[in-house]
């Protein structure tokens, strides 16, 4: 059992560009089941805003952040700005590093080999989920606040603060939700064929701005099927990897990042047009998966509960043929994993086996707690994107009718990443909603829809 006094170290604290950053360590179980079983370490940065001086952040309540993902570390701040410079006027924030990310424990090629076998190490991974993330918190919580904190979830982050409210709803003072509304019930299944329908979608809506990109991306398409281009790490691009380039397509600014990349595709050579070394470098970038792993490998188990993922997102394609690299004019993809990722990706490739047997896994336990939600009492505020291709409007909304007192700001005016667009208002306003300082309709729960 790890005493509360004995699993926290406070690190080294230094000013840079507007703030006051401090480590934190922490030492939680691997399962939080088995306290006296192997631990690991966690990490976390204090973020504070050097116009408080120590006394006054002393007595500022504490917002922990939770990161998208899966297997995304907690943001790296160069200095302080948009939701953060927010939340920092009357916070001190805790962003931590989910187990498997950044510095807490980080699980890629590299380290899992250490757990053991494939199976082994899919075995370890099970304690990788939502489920663990909030139990690493509340001891976080409890080892350096006491009582009950804000919590902002965006994306994946919104998952995690669902499941939060499910089971420690007493460690919470408030939640803001963006982008983060998970459905309750159901496979995965229900979620790829509502996001599809939403990639389909801005894609149409992407090439009726730039029609000469369709054109372009088809061009591509065609030329990787007959033409071995090799990525700066070493691997061919193939048509389908290619097509992983529609992950741009979920935010405002870089949908015109999209465009700007299509522009670099070709340079002509002496023997023919060739993809340039320019555009290869930076598709690698945002095809790879070297620097958040997880994100692949655990993609579709953040859904599964008593059920099989079994590669959901590869079965469900078979309903949406525009999207296959022999359609016509072949649509781009957004967030989907599929099987063929850990045959080409080379920092998967190691993976492919422990991938294998987390699809098949069936014994998933619940990540939500229905009953505890429909009765919840903690303020919560959503922001959820009319057209967001990676948490489905209309899923959103059915988890928000099932959560009492949830407050939704519905808007249009952003996509999945708006807190990257509009940070300072998005917070501003979710945190208003909170507390009662916005007009809204008082939400209580409805039935729950499967």
């Amino acid at each position: 059992m790890i005493a509360a006094d004995q699993g926290h170290r406070r690190g080294s604290t230094h000013k840079a560009r507007g703030m006051r950053l401090t480590d934190h360590r922490f030492t939680v179980p691997l399962s939080h089941a088995e306290p006296d079983g192997p631990e690991l370490e966690i990490y976390a940065r204090e973020i504070t805003a050097s116009q408080h001086s120590p006394e006054d952040v002393a007595h500022l309540p504490w917002l922990l952040y939770l990161q998208g993902g899966p297997g995304g570390r907690g943001n790296r701040p160069t200095s302080l700005g948009g939701w953060l410079k927010e939340a920092t006027a009357s916070f001190r924030v805790l962003m931590l590093d989910q187990r498997g990310t950044g510095l807490s424990a980080p699980a890629t090629r590299q380290t899992l080999p250490d757990v053991g076998d494939a199976a082994a190490q899919a075995e370890y991974l099970t304690h990788f989920r939502a489920d663990s993330i909030v139990a690493d918190a509340e001891l976080i919580r409890h080892q350096l606040v006491g009582g009950p904190w804000s919590i902002y979830g965006q994306s994946f982050g919104g998952f995690c603060a669902l499941t939060y409210l499910s089971f420690a709803p007493a460690g919470l003072r408030e939640v803001l939700i963006t982008g983060g509304l998970a459905p309750l019930t159901g496979s995965a299944d229900r979620v790829y064929n509502a996001t599809y329908s939403r990639v389909a979608a801005r894609n149409d809506e992407y090439y009726a701005r730039y029609p000469q990109d369709r054109v372009m991306t088809t061009r591509i398409m065609r030329h990787l099927e007959t033409v071995e281009e090799v990525l700066p790490t070493g691997e061919r691009l193939t048509p389908e990897r290619f097509q992983m380039v529609g992950n741009f397509l979920g935010g405002n600014a870089r949908i015109e990042a999209l465009h700007y990349l299509l522009e670099d595709a070709f340079i002509p050579t002496a023997g023919g047009h060739r993809l340039s070394d320019l555009f290869l470098a930076e598709v690698a970038a945002q095809v790879g998966r070297a620097t958040n792993p997880l994100y692949a490998v655990l993609h579709e188990s953040i859904y599964a509960q008593g059920h099989a993922t079994d590669w959901s997102a590869w079965r469900v394609l078979a309903d949406h043929p525009e999207f296959q690299p022999a359609a016509p004019e072949p649509l781009l993809t957004g967030e989907m994993v599929y099987p063929w990722y850990f045959s080409q990706d080379p920092a998967l490739v190691p993976l492919a086996p422990v991938a294998e047997l987390l699809a098949a896994r069936t014994q998933w336990p619940a990540l939500y707690d229905a009953e505890q939600l429909a009765r919840n009492t903690v303020p919560v505020a959503a922001a959820v994107y009319s057209d967001d291709i990676y948490v489905d409007r209309d899923l959103s909304m059915e988890t928000a009718a099932a959560v009492r007192g949830l407050e939704v700001w519905e808007t249009s005016d952003y996509h999945h990443d708006g807190i990257a667009e509009d940070g300072e208002e998005i917070f501003a306003r979710l945190l208003r909603m909170c507390r009662g300082q916005e007009i809204t309709v008082p939400r209580e729960s409805g039935p729950l829809l499967s």
